[in-house]
């Protein structure tokens, strides 16, 4: 834990509305203005250790077993450039009952630095896990057993998981490396690189057992819909950040594309069934980083003629749509719903500080919990930076982040949140 922690006390004292953020993140870089450091004001601890590199990837997956024993992870020899086809990532789990100790399972040359290889617990399993991979002139996913290391082949990368592991849906990996590099994988050529909105390319279906696939939505399809904003024509499209909701019912999907002067991405983003029918449009034009509060509440950074660029608590399916932490919340950032959901867990972007908060946000009174400020060094920036996409246990009790701020390149640590659970801020 870095020296000057602070006691509970000081910490619980630290919950504060948006004036007093405001200026504790002021204060803070004027603190440590010209030093390589970092506050924190949570219980931390590394779990992953150099001379190797060690991250997680998304927010949006299950990176704990069910037990919270188990902490999964990537491990790589270099940082700092695009990865080539012929780099592999080691997989691996942390032991948090046997003093952190890593063990390898496997390896991956289907991946990229902000999404990893999709790597992840099976839904509802104890011991099985599933990460994408490259096998020749395909990607595909592998699924396998974490303590008997049996393990089975389907020929077909995932994205997202049903909660009951029987069916994934996944964008083409080849065309979203090829529109937003850091995002797809390198290795295999878009075989519609030419092509606006082809309709051989889109949102696949997997079924895990058979490996079955099936074209779904395709790009050509979603370019006919009239939805805000309109595409100029001739531009082109692709689909990123698909999940599943609680039950299954329902995935969320972003057809993307760059703005006439590349500076931005435009956005809309879809929910449909798991076949890719009844589809329903939730907002376009700004649709940043998002989650399911439930089967039927999407939390996403978006922009809204009701109160401009916030987090908005979407319902699918309806017109209804609430502003949530307008002005305490605000920024963008790789927002999740605790267990509890009085709890959001959610980070920001670094300022000039390159420094990057992760806080905890109380619904029910607005107030915010800060965990840390993380120092980001020069060089982790654009397609390999390192976002911290706060992940939590599966008893909510515990957050666990990727990050460079000892200087010992990308590391997974984990911040005990305990304490503020069990002293919610009265309003």
């Amino acid at each position: 834990m870095p020296a000057g922690n602070p006691s509970r006390r000081r910490f619980l004292k630290s919950m504060v509305g948006t004036a007093a953020l405001a200026a504790s993140h002021q204060a803070l870089a004027a603190g440590v203005k010209g030093k390589r450091m970092s506050e924190t004001a949570a219980p931390i601890r590394a779990i992953t250790q150099g001379p190797k590199f060690h991250w997680f990837g998304y927010y949006d997956k299950l990176q704990f077993d069910p037990s919270g024993r188990y902490c999964l992870g990537m491990e790589v020899g270099f940082e700092h450039r695009s990865p080539r086809p012929d780099d592999a990532v080691k997989i691996g789990m942390v032991d948090l009952k046997d003093g952190d100790s890593w063990t390898e399972l496997g390896e991956s040359r289907g991946w990229c630095w902000q999404q990893g290889c999709m790597l992840q617990w099976l839904p509802g399993s104890k011991s099985e896990i599933v990460w994408n991979d490259r096998e020749g002139d395909h990607y595909c996913c592998q699924i396998m057993d974490a303590f008997t290391r049996k393990k089975r082949t389907v020929p077909h990368p995932v994205y997202t998981i049903s909660p009951h592991a029987k069916i994934a849906v996944a964008p083409d990996f080849r065309r979203v490396n090829d529109c937003r590099p850091g995002y797809g994988y390198c290795g295999l050529p878009d075989p519609y690189k030419d092509e606006p909105t082809p309709k051989d390319a889109g949102i696949w279906r997997i079924d895990l057992a058979s490996g079955k696939q099936e074209l779904i939505i395709s790009l050509a399809d979603i370019a006919q819909l009239a939805h805000p904003p309109a595409c100029p024509a001739g531009e082109k499209q692709w689909f990123n950040h698909l999940l599943f909701n609680q039950d299954g019912s329902r995935f969320i999907f972003l057809n993307r594309w760059w703005s006439a002067d590349r500076r931005r991405l435009v956005t809309r983003m879809y929910t449909a069934t798991p076949d890719g029918k009844d589809i329903h449009f939730v907002v376009g034009g700004l649709a940043s980083h998002f989650i399911w509060r439930d089967p039927s509440h999407i939390l996403v950074w978006a922009g809204h003629p009701s109160h401009g660029d916030c987090f908005y608590l979407f319902e699918d399916k309806t017109a209804n749509v609430e502003a949530i932490g307008k002005g305490v919340m605000a920024a963008d950032g790789h927002c999740s719903y605790l267990p509890n959901k009085d709890w959001i867990v959610s980070d920001r972007y670094p300022g000039a500080d390159r420094k990057r908060p992760v806080y905890l946000y109380h619904v029910p009174t607005g107030r915010v919990a800060n965990l840390g400020w993380f120092y980001t060094a020069k060089g982790y920036d654009g397609e390999w930076r390192c976002d911290t996409h706060p992940r939590y246990t599966p008893d909510g009790r515990s957050v666990c982040i990727d990050s460079v701020h000892e200087e010992k390149g990308r590391q997974l640590y984990l911040i005990d949140v305990g304490a503020i659970l069990d002293n919610p801020p009265k309003a």
